[in-house]
Protein backbone atom coordinates (compact mmCIF):
# COMPACT_ATOMS: atom_id res chain seq x y z
CA UNK A 1 0.00 0.00 0.00
CA UNK A 2 1.28 3.45 -0.88
CA UNK A 3 1.39 5.43 2.32
CA UNK A 4 1.67 9.11 0.29
CA UNK A 5 4.54 10.39 2.40
CA UNK A 6 7.44 10.72 -0.31
CA UNK A 7 7.64 14.80 0.02
CA UNK A 8 6.07 15.64 3.20
CA UNK A 9 7.32 16.85 6.33
CA UNK A 10 6.69 15.63 9.67
CA UNK A 11 8.52 16.90 13.29
CA UNK A 12 9.41 14.53 15.75
CA UNK A 13 10.18 15.83 19.65
CA UNK A 14 12.23 12.57 21.05
CA UNK A 15 13.06 11.34 18.03
CA UNK A 16 16.92 10.99 19.02
CA UNK A 17 16.46 7.69 20.76
CA UNK A 18 13.35 4.84 21.48
CA UNK A 19 10.25 4.91 19.91
CA UNK A 20 10.10 8.73 18.66
CA UNK A 21 13.46 7.27 16.74
CA UNK A 22 11.89 4.44 15.19
CA UNK A 23 8.44 6.59 14.07
CA UNK A 24 11.39 8.62 11.91
CA UNK A 25 12.93 6.03 10.66
CA UNK A 26 9.96 4.42 9.20
CA UNK A 27 8.64 8.17 8.10
CA UNK A 28 12.50 8.84 5.96
CA UNK A 29 12.38 5.00 4.95
CA UNK A 30 8.88 6.02 3.07
CA UNK A 31 10.60 9.16 1.45
CA UNK A 32 9.33 11.89 4.04
CA UNK A 33 11.52 14.64 5.36
CA UNK A 34 11.73 14.32 9.26
CA UNK A 35 12.45 17.00 11.88
CA UNK A 36 14.05 15.71 14.91
CA UNK A 37 14.00 17.40 17.97
CA UNK A 38 15.98 16.25 21.34
CA UNK A 39 16.99 18.05 24.15
CA UNK A 40 20.85 17.45 23.67
CA UNK A 41 22.88 18.20 20.75
CA UNK A 42 24.89 15.48 20.92
CA UNK A 43 21.80 12.56 20.14
CA UNK A 44 20.29 14.92 18.15
CA UNK A 45 23.04 15.08 15.52
CA UNK A 46 23.66 11.49 15.84
CA UNK A 47 19.89 10.37 14.94
CA UNK A 48 20.13 12.67 11.75
CA UNK A 49 23.30 10.29 11.15
CA UNK A 50 21.29 7.45 11.70
CA UNK A 51 18.57 8.36 9.81
CA UNK A 52 20.54 8.91 6.99
CA UNK A 53 21.56 5.65 6.21
CA UNK A 54 17.48 4.73 6.12
CA UNK A 55 16.28 7.68 3.93
CA UNK A 56 14.99 6.93 0.82
CA UNK A 57 16.98 10.18 -0.54
CA UNK A 58 19.71 12.42 0.93
CA UNK A 59 19.16 15.05 2.65
CA UNK A 60 15.84 13.69 4.26
CA UNK A 61 16.51 14.38 8.33
CA UNK A 62 17.48 17.54 10.14
CA UNK A 63 17.14 18.60 13.77
CA UNK A 64 16.98 20.70 16.41
CA UNK A 65 17.38 21.32 19.82
CA UNK A 66 14.36 21.79 21.82
CA UNK A 67 13.36 20.46 25.13
CA UNK A 68 9.01 19.91 25.01
CA UNK A 69 8.62 22.14 28.15
CA UNK A 70 10.31 25.63 26.67
CA UNK A 71 7.74 27.43 25.71
CA UNK A 72 9.22 28.61 22.37
CA UNK A 73 9.70 25.48 20.86
CA UNK A 74 6.53 24.66 19.19
CA UNK A 75 7.55 28.21 17.09
CA UNK A 76 10.84 27.34 17.08
CA UNK A 77 10.11 23.79 15.05
CA UNK A 78 8.28 25.04 12.98
CA UNK A 79 10.00 27.60 11.94
CA UNK A 80 13.28 25.24 11.74
CA UNK A 81 10.82 23.14 9.23
CA UNK A 82 9.97 25.49 6.66
CA UNK A 83 13.39 26.85 6.78
CA UNK A 84 15.10 23.27 6.05
CA UNK A 85 11.74 21.89 4.10
CA UNK A 86 10.06 24.55 2.96
CA UNK A 87 6.49 23.27 4.46
CA UNK A 88 4.98 20.68 7.29
CA UNK A 89 2.76 18.26 7.12
CA UNK A 90 2.47 16.98 10.42
CA UNK A 91 3.83 15.44 13.90
CA UNK A 92 4.75 12.84 16.28
CA UNK A 93 4.71 14.35 19.96
CA UNK A 94 6.74 11.81 21.86
CA UNK A 95 6.76 13.16 25.36
CA UNK A 96 8.85 10.71 27.12
CA UNK A 97 8.31 8.59 30.05
CA UNK A 98 7.46 8.99 33.47
CA UNK A 99 9.20 8.27 36.44
CA UNK A 100 8.50 5.38 38.62
CA UNK A 101 6.62 5.70 42.32
CA UNK A 102 2.77 5.42 43.74
CA UNK A 103 1.08 7.75 44.71
CA UNK A 104 1.43 8.10 47.93
CA UNK A 105 5.59 8.53 46.96
CA UNK A 106 5.33 11.12 44.33
CA UNK A 107 6.42 14.08 45.69
CA UNK A 108 4.84 17.26 44.55
CA UNK A 109 7.72 18.56 43.12
CA UNK A 110 7.58 15.43 40.89
CA UNK A 111 4.29 16.29 39.79
CA UNK A 112 4.80 19.83 38.96
CA UNK A 113 7.90 18.45 37.01
CA UNK A 114 5.94 15.81 35.09
CA UNK A 115 3.29 18.42 34.16
CA UNK A 116 5.39 20.57 32.78
CA UNK A 117 7.28 18.29 30.22
CA UNK A 118 4.94 15.50 29.69
CA UNK A 119 1.41 17.44 30.04
CA UNK A 120 1.39 20.98 29.26
CA UNK A 121 4.75 20.72 26.73
CA UNK A 122 2.59 18.45 25.02
CA UNK A 123 -0.64 20.28 24.89
CA UNK A 124 1.17 23.52 24.07
CA UNK A 125 3.44 21.63 20.56
CA UNK A 126 -0.23 20.23 19.46
CA UNK A 127 -1.93 23.46 20.18
CA UNK A 128 0.14 25.70 18.04
CA UNK A 129 1.51 23.19 15.55
CA UNK A 130 -2.08 21.67 14.44
CA UNK A 131 -3.01 24.76 12.97
CA UNK A 132 0.19 25.47 11.06
CA UNK A 133 0.65 22.06 9.13
CA UNK A 134 0.46 22.32 5.40
CA UNK A 135 -2.86 21.62 3.24
CA UNK A 136 -5.47 21.63 6.23
CA UNK A 137 -7.02 19.21 3.29
CA UNK A 138 -7.76 18.50 0.07
CA UNK A 139 -11.36 19.80 -1.63
CA UNK A 140 -13.51 17.98 -2.99
CA UNK A 141 -14.26 19.96 -6.43
CA UNK A 142 -17.88 18.59 -6.23
CA UNK A 143 -18.97 19.97 -3.13
CA UNK A 144 -16.14 21.81 -1.45
CA UNK A 145 -16.01 19.17 1.17
CA UNK A 146 -12.25 18.91 2.70
CA UNK A 147 -11.60 14.93 2.18
CA UNK A 148 -9.33 15.26 5.67
CA UNK A 149 -5.85 14.18 3.63
CA UNK A 150 -4.39 17.57 4.95
CA UNK A 151 -1.80 17.26 8.10
CA UNK A 152 -1.42 14.71 11.39
CA UNK A 153 -0.48 14.72 14.54
CA UNK A 154 0.39 11.99 17.05
CA UNK A 155 0.70 11.40 20.41
CA UNK A 156 2.94 8.75 21.99
CA UNK A 157 0.97 8.16 24.97
CA UNK A 158 0.58 4.96 26.86
CA UNK A 159 -1.55 1.87 28.13
CA UNK A 160 -2.15 3.56 30.75
CA UNK A 161 -4.47 5.97 28.99
CA UNK A 162 -6.92 2.34 29.53
CA UNK A 163 -5.45 0.69 32.42
CA UNK A 164 -3.35 2.38 35.66
CA UNK A 165 0.04 0.98 35.64
CA UNK A 166 1.33 -0.08 39.24
CA UNK A 167 4.20 2.11 40.56
CA UNK A 168 3.64 4.75 37.79
CA UNK A 169 1.42 7.07 39.23
CA UNK A 170 2.14 9.96 37.53
CA UNK A 171 1.85 7.93 33.70
CA UNK A 172 -1.69 7.02 35.12
CA UNK A 173 -2.43 10.84 36.01
CA UNK A 174 -1.61 12.53 33.22
CA UNK A 175 -1.80 9.90 30.11
CA UNK A 176 -5.37 9.82 30.43
CA UNK A 177 -5.52 13.69 31.10
CA UNK A 178 -4.26 13.69 27.35
CA UNK A 179 -6.12 11.65 25.97
CA UNK A 180 -8.95 13.74 26.64
CA UNK A 181 -7.11 16.89 24.87
CA UNK A 182 -6.59 14.78 22.02
CA UNK A 183 -10.43 14.14 21.51
CA UNK A 184 -10.87 17.34 22.06
CA UNK A 185 -7.98 18.43 19.26
CA UNK A 186 -9.94 16.22 16.32
CA UNK A 187 -13.09 18.20 17.46
CA UNK A 188 -11.20 21.59 16.96
CA UNK A 189 -8.63 20.91 13.76
CA UNK A 190 -10.93 18.42 12.16
CA UNK A 191 -12.68 21.05 10.19
CA UNK A 192 -9.53 21.88 8.62
CA UNK A 193 -9.28 18.76 7.42
CA UNK A 194 -6.36 18.09 10.53
CA UNK A 195 -6.32 14.64 12.38
CA UNK A 196 -5.25 14.30 15.99
CA UNK A 197 -4.92 10.73 17.72
CA UNK A 198 -2.91 8.98 20.55
CA UNK A 199 -0.61 5.73 20.05
CA UNK A 200 -0.58 3.61 23.10
CA UNK A 201 2.15 1.41 23.03
CA UNK A 202 2.77 -1.13 25.19
CA UNK A 203 6.18 -3.45 25.58
CA UNK A 204 8.43 -2.61 23.38
CA UNK A 205 11.64 -3.49 23.54
CA UNK A 206 13.17 -0.44 24.25
CA UNK A 207 15.76 0.94 26.65
CA UNK A 208 13.24 2.75 28.71
CA UNK A 209 11.21 -0.36 28.85
CA UNK A 210 14.24 -2.73 29.79
CA UNK A 211 15.04 0.27 32.33
CA UNK A 212 11.17 -0.31 33.99
CA UNK A 213 11.82 -4.16 33.66
CA UNK A 214 15.23 -4.37 35.58
CA UNK A 215 13.19 -2.38 38.17
CA UNK A 216 11.46 -5.29 39.17
CA UNK A 217 14.41 -7.73 38.63
CA UNK A 218 16.35 -9.46 36.19
CA UNK A 219 15.25 -7.88 32.95
CA UNK A 220 15.54 -10.78 30.57
CA UNK A 221 13.95 -13.00 33.42
CA UNK A 222 11.04 -10.26 33.83
CA UNK A 223 10.94 -9.95 30.09
CA UNK A 224 10.02 -13.58 29.13
CA UNK A 225 7.90 -13.30 32.30
CA UNK A 226 5.75 -10.43 30.42
CA UNK A 227 5.61 -12.53 27.41
CA UNK A 228 3.76 -14.80 28.47
CA UNK A 229 0.76 -12.36 29.43
CA UNK A 230 0.73 -10.89 25.26
CA UNK A 231 -1.42 -12.97 23.28
CA UNK A 232 1.76 -12.58 20.76
CA UNK A 233 3.56 -13.94 23.21
CA UNK A 234 6.71 -11.59 22.97
CA UNK A 235 7.45 -7.72 22.98
CA UNK A 236 7.09 -5.79 20.13
CA UNK A 237 10.20 -4.37 18.30
CA UNK A 238 10.79 -0.97 17.64
CA UNK A 239 10.17 -0.76 14.41
CA UNK A 240 7.22 -2.15 14.29
CA UNK A 241 5.52 0.44 16.32
CA UNK A 242 7.69 2.80 14.20
CA UNK A 243 5.84 1.61 11.13
CA UNK A 244 2.48 1.90 12.59
CA UNK A 245 2.93 5.68 13.70
CA UNK A 246 4.27 6.16 10.30
CA UNK A 247 0.53 4.76 8.85
CA UNK A 248 -1.00 6.82 11.18
CA UNK A 249 0.47 10.10 10.52
CA UNK A 250 0.35 9.46 6.53
CA UNK A 251 -2.32 10.45 4.37
CA UNK A 252 -3.39 6.34 4.07
CA UNK A 253 -5.11 7.07 7.15
CA UNK A 254 -7.27 9.97 6.13
CA UNK A 255 -10.32 8.98 7.94
CA UNK A 256 -8.51 7.77 11.54
CA UNK A 257 -8.79 10.90 13.97
CA UNK A 258 -9.50 11.18 17.44
CA UNK A 259 -8.60 7.76 17.96
CA UNK A 260 -6.48 5.52 20.59
CA UNK A 261 -4.23 3.02 19.17
CA UNK A 262 -2.76 0.06 20.27
CA UNK A 263 0.13 -0.91 19.33
CA UNK A 264 0.11 -3.75 21.97
CA UNK A 265 0.41 -6.77 20.75
CA UNK A 266 -2.89 -8.01 22.23
CA UNK A 267 -2.25 -6.87 25.69
CA UNK A 268 -4.36 -4.45 26.37
CA UNK A 269 -7.29 -6.42 27.99
CA UNK A 270 -9.74 -3.67 27.96
CA UNK A 271 -12.56 -3.23 25.15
Amino acid sequence: MELGLRGRVYVVTGGSRGLGFAAARALVAEGAHVLVSAPHEATAAAAVGRLASAAATAGNAASVVADNSDPTTADRLIAAAHERFGRLDGALISVGGTPAGTVASTTDEAWRSAFDTVFLGAVRLARTLGPALHGMGDQDAADGRLTGTGGSVAFVLASSVRVPLPELAISNGLFPALAGVVKMLADELGPAGIRINGLLPVRIATDRVRELDALIGDPDEVRASRSEQIPLRRYGEPAEFGRAAAFVLSPAASFITGAMIPIDGGAIRSI
